[in-house]
Parts: structure tokens; C-alpha cells; sequence
């Protein structure tokens, strides 16, 4: 007489398949994890948020309502020791004040969060650490650099990084997971599943 297939191990057969399925057809970075207690993990590269934060710059601002501030895309680093990303920022300051521009560098880290409403991660928690530019006179340089935290917030608080799809949900949502930690990587970010919350 055949022994009737155990449910539990035919429900975690479908799940392997449809994990070994998303990885066999170059969808999402996900890394199926071995053992009955697995939880996926979903990666994101840092050339793919280069390319996401790129597209809200150029960022142009006026400090003071004198001087014409323009930041440039920023350059990225992982900063895994701190769990932060690190954005060093091309930025020229001008305007009539000025009478010419004034070339200078941008240098702030941050850290990141997930945004349940819309599937983004986001960037948070700014930290300025210089703002510096070439041949400034000193009374505008200080005053450029006080205008540093205004200026982080408005080119990069709150930025989008990276958005997931649905698709890219539907495997942890059918284990019963949702995206929980964020951790900086040498190569980019690895978004943790977490159980979800029971109503």
C-alpha cells in the first residue's frame, strides 16, 4: 500500500520550485536559503542604486536667497562597519554675489529604511561631513557651510534608492515574510524577510 504524501513536505517541494524557477530565469537577486526554517533574502547591486539616485540630479537650490548651489549625481560607497551608504557629491556655488562659480565637494553618509506603502527603500538619518569649495572668500564659505544640513536634506532625504515590484514580493509573501533589516554590503544592499505581524 503507497504511503499518502506528507502536505507539509509537498508545500515546501513547491516553494524550492518556485524559488529555484525565479533563479533559473535571472529575476530578482534571491538567494534561497537551505533547511525548513529558510527565509529568502533579496539583494540589491550598487550600480542599481547609482542609477535610482541619479535621477534627481542635477539639483539646483538657492542658499540664503543670494548664492545658486548645484549639486551633481553623487558617487557611491558602502560603508558596511556603520550599515550606512556614503555620497560624495560634485556641487558649484555662483551667482551674482559671487560673480563667478565656485567648484566644490559634498560629503555626507546616510542610512536606509524601508517604505511599506510603496515597496522603496529610502534614505535617512543624514549626516553631513564636509562641504568644501576652492577659493571661496572665508564669510562664504562659513556661510555655505552652515547651509550644509539644509542642503543634504534636499538632495538626498527621503531619496529613492531602489523599488521593489510585486513580483519580487509574491515568493516571501506566499511563505508568510515581509522585508525587515537592511544591511550595506561591500557590493550593495541585502534586504532580511522578517515574519509578518499577525492582525
Amino acid at each position: 500500500m503507497m504511503k499518502a504524501p506528507d502536505p507539509q513536505h509537498s508545500l515546501q517541494r513547491r516553494r524550492l520550485l518556485v524559488a529555484s524557477t525565479r533563479l533559473a530565469l535571472g529575476g530578482a537577486a534571491w538567494f534561497a536559503l537551505s533547511g525548513a526554517q529558510a527565509q529568502p533574502s533579496y539583494t540589491v547591486t550598487t550600480a542599481q542604486l547609482q542609477e535610482a539616485v541619479a535621477k534627481r540630479f542635477p539639483l539646483r537650490k538657492r542658499a540664503e536667497g543670494i548664492l545658486d548651489i548645484t549639486v551633481q549625481a553623487p558617487q557611491l560607497r558602502m560603508m558596511p562597519e556603520l550599515n550606512r551608504l556614503g555620497a560624495v557629491m560634485a556641487v558649484e556655488a555662483g551667482g551674482q554675489v559671487l560673480r563667478r562659480a565656485y567648484p566644490g565637494t559634498f560629503d555626507l553618509d546616510f542610512a536606509l529604511r524601508y517604505e511599506a506603502s510603496d515597496m522603496t527603500i529610502r534614505a535617512h538619518q543624514l549626516r553631513v561631513n564636509t562641504l568644501q569649495f576652492e577659493g571661496l572668500p572665508p564669510e562664504v564659505s562659513l556661510l555655505l557651510a552652515s547651509y550644509g544640513p539644509q542642503l543634504a536634506e534636499q538632495a538626498l532625504q527621503g531619496a529613492v534608492l531602489h523599488t521593489l515590484k510585486p513580483q519580487d514580493l509574491a515568493l516571501p509573501d506566499s511563505m508568510g515574510v515581509q522585508p525587515g533589516s537592511i544591511t550595506v554590503t561591500a557590493r550593495g544592499l541585502v534586504i532580511g524577510f522578517v515574519n509578518k505581524q499577525q492582525p
